[in-house]
């Protein structure tokens, strides 16, 4: 199987994004959870309490959407080769 460098960059930035956003957002659920516990506001402590499993569920579901995604890819590409190869 040949290695193709473009590809693992376009994927280690795309994985890069997508943990970037999914700490900023824990750490927006953490901070919020805080500021409401030490303040006594409900709707920090609410939000919180939403956004911290919210960010689980998140890595959970584009994780499995992201590999399903890649496999489809590998499986078409394969799929061209061949073709290309049994042409004339």
């Amino acid at each position: 199987m040949p290695h193709d460098d473009a590809k693992e960059l376009q994927e280690a930035s795309l994985v890069g994004r997508i943990l970037s956003l999914e700490a900023a957002l824990m750490l927006m659920g953490i901070i919020s959870l805080i500021y409401g516990l030490l303040n006594g506001a409900t709707i920090n402590i609410f939000w919180g309490v939403v956004i911290i499993p919210g960010v689980f569920v998140l890595h959970k579901v584009r994780k499995k959407d992201w590999k399903a995604h890649w496999e489809t890819l590998e499986r078409e590409a394969e799929e061209r080769r061949k073709r290309e190869q049994h042409k004339p």
